[in-house]
């Protein structure tokens, strides 16, 4: 088959995959029922707010494996690295239907699951963005919206398994169909040629002879700091809102747990949708120009969760869409503006070490967020603090047009 068409059918196997890897984001449905399962079935005193370790620790051990693991792919292609991370992802799933305590879980989910997600999420990222030169925005966007998007599909499958069983069952079944699901996707899944270019496609003159950096030379560029610290303000936001939203929609609102749990989605969506849409556009007029418009949209939108209070849902509903969008635009656009900074050829590790912005964003804004609540018993002292970090964003992106001009 001519490539310019299979590539096609190598994104849409990245896809599925993802889509897979994304349940992580319903890690609440499967802690609520676990720790019932500890506390009624095992006599254990656990709450929910127990298990947020483990959730923490699957999200914080994936940039270790999206690294080593893209060193892999570079070399070798996406089929050995996704094959095992998809078999520790689906395992370690299927493991945690026979967890006994915390520690099993932490050792099972958040580790071997953890370790598992990072290295095929990095894979079919960095491989899909590869095969589309021409696309690479959209691509990027493309595939972690789905990625995203796993936040609304699958929460109401997992729930109706767990409330007619329970978490331990839908563990092992949920884990053994994204098992299979994931290898029989990885066969479709091929290593990009070097160089490869789409028939008709001609570089823009900002993309020719762009050299091909490995990670040593990546870190010495200045424009890498840059880039890993905008990255850093501009997903800060985006991980406090959403640690937060329901709580923030029933505190700061006054919105029932169900309105509440309908904002949450409503979020997501606006997510899922901010990396596709600013994937596109930033194929159009440019990287740079997309990411400073997000930050300038979410000190809008933080104005606006700023400005709410109970009763006002219009105004927090236009506040946590704005940033929804925009958290996805950075999520969206930065695999393919890593690879257009220092090449395609060593992606998967260059972009696994960028994402460590994203990684200390997911750490310090729910910290700063609960911080700033439990001293204040408001949340709008951290809307001004995520204004200020997108202002150093505007910031940043001027700091790189200068670097770059250099």
């Amino acid at each position: 088959m001519n490539l310019d068409k299979k590539r096609w059918i190598i994104l849409a196997a990245a896809c599925l995959i993802n889509l897979c890897l994304g349940s992580i984001y319903a890690w609440s449905v499967f802690a609520s029922s676990m720790a019932e399962h500890f506390s009624n079935a095992l006599g254990q005193n656990v709450t929910s707010g127990d298990l947020a370790i483990v959730y923490t620790i699957a999200n914080a051990v994936g940039p270790v494996t999206m690294i080593s693991g893209g060193a892999v792919n570079d070399r070798l292609g996406p089929k050995k690295v996704i094959t095992l991370g998809g078999i520790m992802f689906g395992g370690g799933m299927v493991i945690s239907g026979f967890a006994t305590s915390v520690s099993f879980l932490i050792v099972s989910y958040g580790l071997i699951a953890g370790l598992g997600l990072g290295m095929a999420y990095g894979a079919t990222i960095s491989t899909s963005v590869k095969y589309f030169p021409d696309k690479r925005g959209l691509i990027g966007g493309i595939t972690t919206a789905v990625y995203g998007m796993s936040s609304v599909i699958l929460p109401p499958i997992i729930t109706i398994i767990v409330n007619r069983w329970n978490a331990t069952v839908a563990f092992k079944a949920v884990g053994a169909v994204f098992l299979v699901i994931i290898l029989i996707s990885t066969q479709f899944l091929e290593q990009c040629p070097q160089n490869y270019v789409p028939a008709g496609y001609k570089p823009p003159a900002t993309q020719k002879g762009i050299a091909d950096l490995n990670w040593k030379e990546m870190l010495r560029t200045p424009v890498f700091y840059v880039m890993l610290l905008l990255l850093t303000s501009g997903a800060f936001s985006g991980m406090m809102v959403i640690s937060q939203a329901s709580a923030m929609a029933q505190g700061m609102i006054g919105m029932t747990a169900i309105a509440a749990s309908a904002a949450v989605s409503i979020l997501a969506l606006f997510n899922a949708l901010g990396r596709i849409v600013a994937g596109y556009i930033s194929d159009k007029i440019g990287r740079i120009n997309t990411l400073m418009t997000a930050c300038i949209l979410c000190i809008a939108g933080m104005l606006c969760l700023y400005f709410s209070a109970n009763g006002q849902q219009m105004l927090f509903y236009i506040g946590i869409c704005i940033v929804g969008v925009s958290f996805g635009s950075f999520m969206g656009v930065y695999p393919g503006f890593t690879a257009d900074q220092f090449g395609a050829r060593n992606n998967s590790v260059n972009y696994g070490i960028m994402f460590i912005g994203f990684a200390l964003a997911g750490y310090f804004g729910p910290q700063i967020m609960r911080s700033v609540y439990n001293s204040t018993g408001i949340y709008q002292n951290a809307f001004l603090i995520a204004c200020g970090l997108n202002i150093a964003g505007i910031i940043l992106t001027i700091f790189y047009r200068i670097i770059r001009k250099k």
